[in-house]
């Protein structure tokens, strides 16, 4: 039976798929909003419409000058900044909890990096950033989880994104040192396979937790959890999170057995096989041998299943 999963709150761009809010009023249908409707709670945003721009509306552009980068409106010659800005920062201190931000890419307010930067109101593109509410997402926000739709056709940052969302929402669902060290010892193939430091640290805060306040507590375990998952895995940890997990089979397993998982565990360091392969074989010897502990690993399971069913496009 698949765990409950809390429901993550995500602030998503209203133009994919919630109101036709472009510049050009276009509504932008996208697959994996539809997919994460049933599972997360959408907070839809548009700040250019939000600061007064209309539907449709002439464009904005970033340009580079003297002060940094400013937002205006070529047709009007208007600079729309401290509009853009003032809005951010209200709506982002009023937000209250959030665990994600799925903003759309190459917006001059919303895009996360790849926003063209201009050189003038005439002049050609002279690099790439973040849009003005996304610099002040990232200000507000600098550890929680952000993507923006075109990066997640990729299979691999969408189960990043995924993993992170439903793991913040599960910690913070956490009520006292008991259920934080439960979600701990959930999550540390998965914290091992990102970044072994990060989790010895936090095994350690845990370990010394006793007598201090638990939102303390808490507080600090949140910030070291998504500092350790804030980059996708690396092949050598997450092969060595599976050789630890390998480990509590030794004594239940045939040569044979063995010898095949650790020539799949050196396919997968090669690149020759996907994760799902040594995973599948684990979670399978888990269940077989009633191994309680490793079945209940977060790393078999990072997110609601039904989103392991999108495909890179």
């Amino acid at each position: 039976m698949e765990p409950f999963w809390p429901r993550p709150r995500v602030v998503v761009s209203a133009c994919l798929g919630f109101a036709p809010v472009r510049y050009s009023g276009e509504l932008i249908p996208d697959r994996v909003v539809r997919a994460l409707a049933e599972h997360v709670e959408f907070v839809p945003v548009c700040p250019e419409v939000a600061i007064g721009l209309g539907v449709p509306r002439p464009t904005v552009r970033l340009v580079r000058g003297k002060d940094g980068v400013r937002m205006v409106q070529p047709r009007t010659g208007e600079d729309l900044t401290e509009r853009m800005e003032g809005f951010s920062r209200g709506f982002l201190q009023g937000l209250g909890r959030v665990e994600g931000f799925l903003l759309k890419n190459r917006s001059p307010s919303c895009a996360l990096k790849d926003a063209k930067v201009y050189a003038g109101l005439e002049g050609g593109v002279v690099e790439r950033g973040p849009g003005l509410f996304a610099r002040a997402v990232e200000e507000a926000f600098p550890l929680l989880p952000k993507e923006d739709e075109g990066r997640l056709s990729s299979a691999r940052v969408r189960a990043h994104f995924f993993t992170r969302l439903f793991a913040l929402a599960r910690l913070r669902q956490v009520e006292d040192l008991p259920g934080l060290m439960a979600f701990h010892a959930r999550y540390k193939l998965l914290l091992l396979a990102h970044s072994p430091k990060e989790a010895r640290a936090l095994g350690r805060l845990l370990g010394e937790a006793k007598g201090r306040p638990f939102p303390e507590v808490l507080r600090a375990y949140e910030e070291g959890f998504l500092r350790a998952t804030r980059l996708p895995f690396r092949l050598p940890p997450m092969a060595d999170a599976l050789l630890h997990a390998f480990g509590h089979f030794k004594r239940a397993l045939s040569p044979r057995e063995k010898a095949h998982f650790l020539a799949l565990l050196e396919d997968f360091r090669a690149e020759r096989v996907p994760l799902e392969a040594p995973l599948a074989l684990l979670h399978s010897w888990a269940l077989r041998l009633g191994e309680g502990y490793l079945e209940a690993q977060a790393l078999f399971a990072p997110y609601p299943r039904a989103l392991m069913d999108l495909r890179t496009s």
